[in-house]
């Protein structure tokens, strides 16, 4: 094993003065030490990078301080709150705020991401938060804070008695609550989160919290309810109807539908349940008795008791708009922003037909171009208006308080059939209903929350401390007048050029998006790693995106020019813009916001909302460049890149070599190894060597692209395929084969094949450039494979390697009475398990995290949602020791560490592979020299399991206090 840990990894600069082995670093370091002298970084760092000049002082115990001495605080911060505090609190200045989380429904995953973003941006000096999760049986523990990076509650919950501290009931747990933090934030989603349940438990035990209280939640959460006290109250709503009993509500909803015009064989409806997440269980039904049908089924499921019936909006607008509570006290005004268009659209295949063109729960939190969203929305400004004036009259009258977002459309007609006409009133167009009320919103990184506070110029902290400070008023006799005024806002969080700042931190430009088929995970790293950045008090990170290579003026791709890499579009972005859905979206935005008139007219309905929030605003414009101008202006800002680009020019050393070309520093590895981890078949090459060292690569046939597919367009005959399937496997002695592109991002193309169906649909989809693989596509159970935009220039087919499923039992899974919900079960036929790692430091001398199971949860190859998806798919970190054995991951950790140190790897990187359990054997997959920096990546669940944890900021600023500039590792000022 490395004995190098992350402390002395900082200290192995890339610089030639300490990459001399005649120059120890370490014995330089003990002398000073020795001879109590206080010295400083920065002449060992040429550019004079700010990040580095703390001073190293003597110490008694550990020799010299932490260079991460600011980190350590922040964390300390965290730690401190974790579990239990043993009334071992903050100093009272400081408001403490617990967040709970997790919950019995569905969206328990997304209840855990919300929570954790809550974590990122509340946290502060003048705020201590605590975490606090409930299991599906509404059981409370304390957890860590580390915890809440997990990504899903199924990754710890098999744990929870073990890592957790649990409460024996309710009421002490409310009563721990009440004696430990000043204000509770409930992040909980769906059930007994948003529908009164948690909060009639704090307010029975006195304890004041964020959000609607447990009379009004109760009423907004059921969507039958609320839609009848909407009418009641002179909002225009949807015809609703309200199924309990199947057999006898029948003759009911055949009159319904005649009523409203549906052809009770075809009318085409939404069937949800009245009382669940504004994603979960909603289907489109045609008829009657395709309702009975799909209500059966949501009854079946106990995702509730009762289901509601809405004509589907054909011809709509659909829109959703955040409200919140403004002032303090009684004086309190509720402002609505601006609201965000949310548009479906069909590209052309199967899937939109599938899922009836209906907002799913991948469309609303994964970023793919089957969704736009648009804010401020495409509408006129006068029903901009009314949309705002009537959601905060909808807010009034149901009493809701603090912030809430509420789903709406703008309707003229649905199904052929004028509404208004259909109920015998007079047509007025553009007609505003409200079909969802959630009293808490999503609050994940790129949520509405956060977008639509952006366009004022609020940050996501800033939005939090003012729905928190909102709150804290709302309970005059805990709070004085001052908690308010004490959680002050910045005055300005939006883009400012570099050219304007000068305060001497390191600037870091952090670049992302681009045009490969994992643009939009770039995206979500880029975005991740840039908020994080933001909160080290020595660092200025500043966002740019990549524009796809393809983009015309207008933000589309219909035709296709390459062009050199120094001459593709690069735009500095402002903070609004970077939180947009996808890499599209962004562009449009950018291209929208340099057209006088788009942007004049944003500008007045901006300065109208700021005015409501009492907040002057500051407009910030996006800047166009070449990566060519890009690149000067990080020379000239002594800025360090941080590159999160998948794939492409960011991956493939392209990148790497332009910048090492003009000496401006980077992060990760160089441009060689880049290039050769980019090639699987290079990349495996290059590990051949290693096979005595228990390290292997699996058995490879590469083809050409063009060959395959010319053989496969001139003879499609079934019997051309079987014979080319049988010389396919009879070479890889295999059954089923991995197929890859040669060279492309870690999720792209990846699919297993089983028989000569699979095989020439692959190969069909290929050639006919389908976009993705649909789920039931390939004769083995699959998720969706997102496939590579352009054709590759080579496939890798490899044996499939059976590995050993790694189960989870849940609630509806567990069959076997014996087999509790939320216990983790592995036979261990085949002794194989995949594995990912993440390695981190200087070339040579590489460090290795714990490595994580990664759990299958939709087929044989790992979804594009299970790897980068907050809250789906499970990994397990550190792997159980049941299943593999610390003296085995001991090795398993040497062994990576070898094979970064072989692939010269530098940086931040990830190795995937798959572990023999029992000899610490190695079958190296493919090494990612950019690997995904989500939030709910492996690689933070890995960085916070090492001692001590390293939280998400630390690990990004690591990552950039470990970047490379030239071969010759000088900076150049």
């Amino acid at each position: 094993m490395n004995t190098l840990n992350m402390q002395s990894i900082l200290l192995q600069s890339s610089q030639p003065c300490l990459r001399n082995p005649s120059s120890n670093v370490f014995t330089r370091f003990s002398c000073l030490i020795e001879q109590g002298q206080n010295f400083s970084l920065k002449t060992l760092y040429q550019n004079g990078s700010k990040w580095l000049t703390q001073r190293w002082v003597p110490h008694k115990h550990s020799g010299l301080i932490n260079v991460r001495q600011e980190q350590q605080k922040q964390r300390s911060i965290k730690e401190e709150r974790n579990i239990r505090n043993e009334g071992q609190g903050p100093p009272k200045e400081v408001l403490k705020v617990a967040i709970l989380c997790g919950g019995p429904s569905e969206e328990r995953g997304i209840s855990l991401n919300s929570a954790r973003s809550v974590v990122d941006h509340l946290q502060a000096k003048d705020v201590a938060v605590s975490c606090y999760y409930l299991d599906r049986s509404l059981k409370a523990y304390a957890i860590s804070a580390a915890q809440m990076y997990s990504n899903t509650p199924s990754d710890f919950d098999f744990k929870l008695d073990k890592m957790a501290k649990p409460f024996v009931s309710h009421s002490e747990f409310v009563k721990h609550l009440k004696s430990s933090s000043d204000i509770v934030f409930p992040i909980i989603h769906g059930q007994f989160g948003e529908d009164g349940g948690i909060q009639e438990l704090l307010e029975a035990g006195g304890v004041p919290f964020v959000g609607t209280g447990a009379a009004a939640a109760r009423r907004a959460f059921d969507k039958y309810e609320a839609s009848s006290e909407l009418s009641r109250q002179g909002f225009a709503t949807l015809p609703i109807f309200l199924l309990q009993d199947l057999a006898q509500d029948y003759d009911g909803l055949l009159k319904w539908f005649v009523t409203n015009n549906l052809d009770t064989g075809s009318g085409k409806v939404v069937v949800k349940p009245a009382c669940a997440g504004s994603s979960i269980g909603v289907n489109v039904a045609r008829g009657v008795d395709q309702v009975v049908n799909r209500a059966t089924i949501l009854l079946k499921k106990g995702i509730d008791t009762r289901v509601v019936v809405e004509p589907f909006v054909a011809t709509g607008k659909e829109f959703t708009v955040i409200i919140l509570d403004v002032g303090s006290g009684n004086n309190k005004q509720p402002v609505a922003l601006l609201p965000t268009e949310v548009e479906l659209k069909d590209l052309g295949n199967d899937e939109f037909e599938i899922d009836e063109g209906i907002f799913t729960f991948r469309r609303k939190y994964l970023p793919t171009r089957q969704v736009s969203y648009y804010t401020p929305p495409r509408f006129l400004p006068e029903i901009i208006e009314k949309i705002r004036n009537e959601a905060v009259r909808l807010f009034k009258t149901l009493e809701l308080r603090h912030f809430v977002r509420v789903d709406g459309w703008l309707v003229d007609t649905w199904n052929g059939q004028t509404f208004q006409e259909s109920r015998q009133k007079a047509h007025i167009p553009n007609e505003i209903y409200f079909s969802d009320i959630n009293i808490l919103s999503g609050m994940e990184q790129t949520s509405f929350l956060f977008q639509q506070s952006a366009q004022v110029g609020l940050s996501h902290s800033d939005v939090l401390r003012m729905v928190v400070s909102c709150a804290c008023s709302s309970y005059p006799v805990h709070f004085d007048s001052h908690v308010s005024r004490r959680m002050s806002l910045s005055s300005s969080n939006g883009f400012a050029h570099t050219s304007e700042v000068n305060n001497g931190k390191q600037k870091v430009f952090v670049i992302f998006g681009g045009n490969t088929s994992e643009r939009q995970v770039s995206l979500m790293s880029g975005t991740n790693v840039w908020l994080n950045l933001r909160t080290c008090d020595d660092i200025d990170a500043f966002p740019f995106l990549l524009a796809p290579e393809w983009e015309d003026d207008h933000g589309s791709s219909e035709n296709k020019i390459e062009v050199s890499p120094l001459c593709r579009t690069v735009w500095a972005l402002p903070y609004a813009l970077v939180l947009r859905h996808t890499v599209e979206e962004i562009v449009e935005g950018c291209l929208e916001a340099l057209q006088p008139e788009r942007s004049a007219s944003t500008g007045m309905l901006r300065a109208q909302v700021a005015s409501e929030l009492k907040r002057s605003i500051r407009v910030e414009n996006p800047k166009k460049m070449t990566v060519m101008e890009w690149i000067k202006e990080a020379k000239e800002n002594k800025a360090v890149v941080y590159i999160a680009l998948h794939g492409d020019i960011g991956e493939n050393g392209t990148l790497q070599g332009l910048l090492e070309g003009f000496n401006v520093p980077h992060t990760g590895s160089g441009a060689e190894a880049s290039r050769l981890c980019m090639d699987k078949e290079a990349t495996a090459a290059a590990l051949d060597h290693l096979t005595s060292s228990g390290i292997l690569t699996a058995c490879k046939e590469v083809y050409n692209v063009v060959d395959l597919l010319e053989a496969f367009s001139s003879d499609k005959s079934m019997l051309n395929v079987e014979e080319q399937w049988k010389r396919l496997i009879m070479k890889l002695q295999a059954t089923s084969i991995c197929v890859k592109p040669a060279a492309d991002g870690c999720s792209t193309g990846v699919a297993r094949l089983c028989c000569a169906s699979d095989y020439c649909k692959y190969l069909d989809a290929l050639h006919a450039q389908i976009p993705r693989l649909l789920p039931g596509t390939l004769s083995r159970t699959h998720a969706i494979v997102e496939m590579p935009l352009v054709p590759p220039k080579k496939l890798i087919f490899e044996p499939f390697i059976e590995t050993d499923d790694v189960i989870i039992s849940s609630q509806d899974s567990s069959h076997d009475e014996n087999v509790c919900p939320g216990e983790l079960l592995w036979e261990g036929k085949s002794r194989w398990l995949e594995i990912t790692i993440g390695v981190m430091g200087t070339k040579d001398k590489m460090h290795a995290f714990n490595p994580s199971i990664t759990v299958k949860q939709s087929g044989d190859i790992l979804s594009l949602e299970e790897k980068f998806q907050g809250g789906t798919g499970v990994n397990l970190t550190p792997p159980p020791q049941s299943i593999v054995g610390k003296h085995v991951i001991d090795i398993c950790r040497k062994r990576i560490e070898l094979v970064a140190n072989t692939l010269q790897l530098a940086g931040l990187a990830r190795i995937d592979a798959f572990l023999q359990v029992d000899t610490g054997e190695l079958i190296v997959i493919e090494a990612n020299t950019v690997p995904g920096m989500t939030p709910s990546t492996v690689l933070v669940h890995q960085a916070l399991a090492e001692v001590p944890p390293m939280y998400p900021s630390q690990l990004f600023r690591t990552a950039v206090a470990l970047s490379v500039a030239t071969e010759e590792n000088t900076f150049v000022a």
